[in-house]
């Protein structure tokens, strides 16, 4: 895909970041993992830390402020708003929290943290001169994400209320599974754990990064720090595989077959 420059519509995932207590190490990990290169801000957003490819933004980095004890490092996806308060608003008419109240951050634009009726933390940003990533569906860059939880259905009906996805339901024997769109565009899934996660497992949303060769990133995660927890299988959207940074963080790697984002 070319350079997207233009804000993202609302309901659309435009932005993910992490939050690690080494930034340091995370820039090494993925740096080499996904050939990210790397801008650091200065003191006005606490030396925050975009992860470009080919020049373009595809992530942000960054190390706790004020809080302790930190807390754990997992990825956060944004979804775009052009109405922070409005969006602020519709998360808690439709039974969710907010974590984080509206922020304005240095021109860049405003950003949320929620947590959905499920327990899954997302993000909200409406943006200003920061307008998301510049790219996705290539390698580096991000390819999906998706909620899952253990109830589909109240996860399915908050996001709906939120942000007026269509939805496209793609369960099968086993699974239970809605891809949801906007305005004809596919822009995100939400899920149910099988029968077989453990019941503790909280519900998450999960980033996909695209790469040119699962397997071998797949080995790559482990030799940089970081774990497999499901090794590289075949579906019907590519080769992908679950892996975890070197601070715990969930993500997934992505190759080949149709572009599913």
């Amino acid at each position: 895909m070319t350079t997207h420059s233009a804000p993202w519509p609302t309901g659309t995932p435009a932005w993910a970041d992490i939050t690690v207590p080494d930034l340091d190490r995370a820039v090494d990990f993925y740096g080499a993992l996904l050939g990210w290169t790397f801008e650091r801000g200065g003191p006005e957003v606490g030396g925050y830390t975009q992860a470009f490819v080919g020049g373009r933004r595809v992530a942000g980095l960054g190390e706790p402020v004020g809080e302790d004890p930190a807390p754990p490092s997992a990825w956060c996806v944004y979804l775009a708003t052009d109405d922070l308060a409005a969006t602020t608003d519709a998360v808690t008419a439709a039974g969710g929290e907010v974590l984080l109240p509206g922020m304005e951050i240095a021109g860049f634009g405003a950003m949320g943290i929620f947590v959905d009726v499920t327990g899954a933390v997302f993000g909200g940003w409406q943006p200003g001169e920061h307008t998301g990533w510049d790219v996705v569906d290539e390698p580096g860059a991000m390819v999906w994400t998706e909620v899952m939880s253990h109830d589909h259905a109240a996860s399915l009906a908050f996001y709906r209320h939120v942000f007026g996805y269509t939805v496209d339901d793609m369960s099968g024997p086993g699974f239970t599974y809605t891809s949801v769109g906007l305005d004809g565009q596919t822009v995100a899934g939400i899920g149910a754990y099988s029968d077989k996660v453990d019941p503790a497992t909280p519900a998450a949303w999960t980033i996909y990064f695209g790469t040119s060769d699962t397997d071998a990133s797949a080995e790559r995660v482990v030799e940089l720090g970081g774990t497999v927890m499901s090794a590289p299988s075949d579906t019907p959207y590519g080769r992908m595989s679950i892996v975890t940074g070197p601070f715990g963080e969930v993500f997934a790697l992505i190759s080949g077959g149709p572009v599913v984002a």
